[in-house]
């Protein structure tokens, strides 16, 4: 086998990974995108009860586009997740500033993912390119061996 079939055999191997690095990476990046959709409609949410008085109506999503009506008990205090599907009260503030903390954290953490996913991408060009060249060299040496 010569050099030329090794690189070529190499350079397909290394594609299939990058390909399969790039799709993760995407996958991630979609992840962060939906959480961060949902924060900002967290931050919303809590921009306008700011403004509400206790008793002030509400619609209360239940899921599956499902709302039942409630009332505003606490003018100040709402329940925040703080992860592992722990809750604690927290002041409206404290809430906001915890949302824009993680808001700021997610959209570090896409950036990141963004770069690399570049990063992979023109790794998986330039071997596109290379299996392209070798490609032609190799068939044009067989073409010339009149195999």
């Amino acid at each position: 086998m010569s050099s030329d079939e090794e690189t070529f055999r190499r350079l397909v191997v290394e594609l299939r990974i990058l390909e399969g690095t790039a799709d993760a990476l995407q996958s991630r990046v979609n992840m962060i995108n939906a959480a961060l959709t949902e924060l900002a409609v967290a931050s919303m949410t809590l921009e306008g009860l700011e403004k509400e008085k206790i008793e002030a109506p509400l619609l209360v999503s239940i899921g599956g586009g499902s709302y039942v009506e409630a009332k505003l008990g606490s003018e100040d205090k709402v329940i925040v997740g703080v992860g592992a599907g722990v809750a604690i009260e927290r002041t409206i503030k404290e809430a906001k500033d915890n949302v824009s903390g993680r808001i700021a954290e997610f959209e570090k953490t896409r950036t990141s993912f963004e770069q690399q996913l570049r990063q992979v991408i023109e790794k998986i060009q330039d071997n596109r390119a290379q299996l392209q060249e070798l490609s032609t060299k190799l068939s044009e040496r067989e073409k010339a061996a009149g195999v």
